[in-house]
């Protein structure tokens, strides 16, 4: 992308949060290449668009059931390069899991717990960068959800594990635990150990890691 400002598509049915977005991305120095109220023909008009970035809510027009996962699964079989950030009023850990089985570039949050414009156009960033941006209640519930080998982790490493999912780096997991960056290798690496995953220096990649494992359970 080099210095070009990232290209945008928002597809969102209710026209007052669509423009609102349109113009919160305009502020944030985005191009909005398209904004539409409904997932027809979405792969056509992404294309069209070049876009970086699709922003989808959840449930679209017509059944408002599942029609933005669909879109968004339908995005990234035709095209693996783009972001694809996802928008909820609820906690679906189903849907969670299906986007993100395909690896990074993936975002899900929750339209209620989006109370920082910063931190929300910097996860559209994110996203555009192959990283992936999780809601915290996303995260704990997928947690909750998983079977031995997460009951396995102690207390700390559960802690740990839960803030690297939502792709922190050590040492914004450090600051938030209040512990050492060293004491947060060591139970990076004793996570890594007991569900089986190897090691990576790449903090995107670990958190894709244990997110895929996850999602096969």
């Amino acid at each position: 992308m080099g210095s070009e400002p990232l290209r945008l598509v928002v597809v969102e049915d209710s026209m007052l949060l669509r423009e609102g977005l349109v113009r919160l991305f305009s502020e944030a120095g985005y191009v909005t290449a398209g904004a539409f109220g409904d997932a027809a023909d979405i792969v056509d008009r992404v294309r069209d668009a070049r876009a970086d970035v699709a922003v989808l809510d959840v449930r679209l027009p017509p059944s408002f059931r599942d029609e933005g996962v669909r879109a968004a699964l339908a995005l990234r079989a035709a095209l693996p390069d783009l972001g694809i950030l996802v928008l909820s009023q609820y906690v679906e850990t189903v849907y969670a899991r299906e986007l993100l089985a395909g690896g990074g570039g993936v975002g899900y949050l929750l339209k209620d717990r989006v109370t920082s414009l910063d931190d929300f156009t910097d996860a559209v960033r994110r996203v555009s960068e192959r990283g992936t941006v999780l809601d915290p209640q996303v995260v704990s519930r997928m947690l909750v959800t998983a079977p031995d080998p997460v009951a396995m982790l102690t207390p700390r490493e559960r802690d740990v594990l839960e803030l690297m999912a939502e792709g922190r780096t050590n040492a914004s997991i450090a600051a938030k635990l209040f512990i050492g960056v060293g004491a947060v290798e060591k139970n990076v690496r004793a996570i890594f150990v007991k569900l089986g995953l190897e090691e990576s220096t790449n903090d995107h990649r670990r958190v894709i890691a244990v997110l895929r494992y996850l999602e096969r359970r």
